[in-house]
């Protein structure tokens, strides 16, 4: 395969993941949206706590997708280092979806309904990077043989196939004849 092609597979794969991580977001998103102004309205938790539980609905939702539709071709060998990790990745994703609500809601006072639900999807927007990143790198890895090969490694194989064997000559033995 050459350079531009392995990159362009590189490419297609990374487009076809992205469009799948983003399918299941945007569901997770209508879920955590969905939870957080549900909780919000029914209850009398502040903005913050209530964004926290919609969170970890929506996490919990979005485990379901990743692993059985976006990710489903990745290693399922370790499940409870997949969960662990997932879980802890989710947790820092949490506290920065948080945060930037946090700071809205108590740095700047910003605290209506519309205020609230814009800067959540701020905040879920900023996660939503460094979830993609985490999840990718560390919680869904890739199997070793669906893995495409790096360029180091391409190149040995590719000149083993260009080398031709030398031909022989069978020059007759002068003590034989």
């Amino acid at each position: 395969m050459s350079e531009r092609g392995a990159l362009r597979t590189r490419l297609d794969l990374l487009a076809r993941e992205v469009a799948k991580f983003g399918a299941v977001g945007a569901m997770g998103l209508l879920v955590n949206m969905g939870a957080f102004n549900l909780i919000r309205h029914t209850t009398e938790l502040p903005v913050v706590r209530a964004s926290l539980l919609a969170t970890f609905v929506a996490v919990l939702f979005n485990y379901v997708g990743y692993r059985y539709w976006t990710y489903r071709d990745r290693d399922k060998t370790g499940r409870t280092r997949e969960l662990t990790l997932f879980l802890l990745f989710s947790a820092v994703g949490a506290v920065i979806e948080t945060g930037v609500l946090y700071l809205a809601t108590y740095g700047f006072d910003w605290n209506t309904p519309v205020q609230s639900n814009v800067f959540k999807i701020v905040g879920i927007g900023i996660a939503t990077l460094f979830r993609f990143w985490s999840y990718r790198t560390w919680v869904f890895k890739t199997l070793p043989d669906k893995a495409l090969p790096t360029e180091e490694a391409a190149l040995p194989a590719e000149r083993f196939l260009e080398q031709r064997r030398p031909t022989e000559t069978v020059e007759p033995d002068p003590v034989r004849n």
